[in-house]
This record gives structure tokens, sequence and C-alpha cells, in this order.
């Protein structure tokens, strides 16, 4: 995001904490799409990705007086976010579990399912192969693989949003890194 629009969002903000709801719907529109993409790739699962874009969105309006910077709204959604995914996960519901395998859409190639059902089959094999090796993760480092690779979030985001040093951020993708390649590895046929 270039920096006038954060300029623009924290000039939104700025109003939102002076009950400007309409300031509030324009923070909304302009980051509903990524919050909702996040939250649908984290819990894999669309109506669980809406209970959670709810829920942050109720939590954003409900706290948006206790954001002394408004130029950090973003970072500061970011860690809503997560924390509201995080604690969906946590709970027995059936239809929050972890996220996988959908992470690494590098893996996946251009094939469709109905010209070659081989390439599919193993296609899906190596997806579920993937999906139980970052299962097997620390759940920080299952985060951070999610937020960079799937949602091509920057370092600096996903430090901001987890919380962590950028430093911090590294050492654990990095670990995470070597140890689905060691997990993977361990686990070919």
């Amino acid at each position: 995001m270039k920096d006038e629009d954060y300029a623009y969002m924290a000039r939104l903000v700025e109003a939102s904490q002076h009950d400007d709801s309409d300031a509030f719907a324009e923070l909304y529109a302009l980051t509903y799409n990524k919050v909702y993409n996040y939250c649908r790739h984290y819990l894999r699962n669309a109506f669980a990705a809406q209970d959670a874009v709810q829920e942050i969105y109720v939590t954003a309006l409900t706290n948006i007086r206790k954001l002394n910077d408004p130029t950090l709204f973003v970072a500061w959604l970011n860690q809503i976010s997560f924390r509201a995914c995080y604690d969906m996960t946590r709970r027995k519901d059936p239809g929050y579990d972890m996220p996988g395998a959908e992470v690494f859409d590098f893996l996946e190639d251009n094939i469709h399912e109905e010209s070659d059902p081989e390439a599919t089959a193993v296609r899906r094999m190596e997806t579920d192969r993937l999906h139980r090796a970052i299962e097997r993760l620390d759940f920080q480092e299952q985060q951070i693989i999610i937020m960079r690779y799937y949602n091509n979030m920057k370092l600096p985001e996903i430090a901001s949003a987890v919380g962590m040093s950028l430093s911090t951020v590294k050492r654990h993708l990095l670990r995470a890194q070597e140890e689905l390649k060691r997990i993977l590895d361990e686990t070919r046929q």
C-alpha cells in the first residue's frame, strides 16, 4: 500500500474515532477484500470466514478509539484478523479446522481435472502430503507460512500482524521452510 493510502486511511480512522460512521464504512470498503481473503484461506471455509470478518470489524469498530497511531490501522486490523482466526481454529466446532495445503498453490500445475485424471490424482496426493507437513509445524510457523506464501504478505506486515520483530519472523520463516523440506523429503515415496 502506498504512503498516501496510509495517510488517507489515517484521516478516516481519526474521523471514525469521532463517531463518523461514513468514515468507518469507507475503511471497511478499503480493507474488506484483503481481510476476507485472509480469513477465507486461513479458515478454509467461506461461512467461517464471513463470521470472522463480522467479528473483526465489530472488534475494530468498538475499539477504534484505543488505536493511538491512526497510521497503523492496517497493521492493527491484521492483528485483529489473526487473533479472530486463531481463536476460531481453537474452538471445537468442526467447521473451523486448521489451514493447510492450499497455502502452497505453487505446487499445483495448471491442469484441468477433466483433461488429465492421473495428473490430478498426483497433484491431490502432493497437496495432501503438504497439508500433513504443514500441520506438523509449530503453530506460529504455520501462520507465518500462510501469511507469507498464501496471502503474499511482506515480512514487515507479518511482523506487525503477529506482534514479533522482523528478525524473529525471518527466523521462524527459515525454520519453517527447512522443517517443511525435511518433512516432505522424509515422506517422499
